[in-house]
């Protein structure tokens, strides 16, 4: 159903009506914002030292001490 919907003249009629409807200035500035929100998303992602631990918990040894 949506085999050939990104072909690379889609991707350039796309962007060229991006071009008409916001012009260049706008487009630069939708395009870096967009940049830094997946640059913080993949830095929160990969830096999140919780999910580490919730993702493999530690075992605690259920031995009786020795004493």
């Amino acid at each position: 159903m949506f085999e050939g919907l990104l072909q690379p003249m889609h991707l350039i009629v796309i962007l060229f009506i991006a071009l008409l409807v916001f012009g260049p200035s706008k487009l630069s500035e939708l395009g870096k914002g967009l940049g830094d929100g997946i640059r913080n998303f993949k830095k929160a992602v990969n830096d999140d030292p919780g999910a580490t631990a919730q993702a493999a918990p530690e075992k605690k040894d259920n031995a009786t001490p020795t004493a």
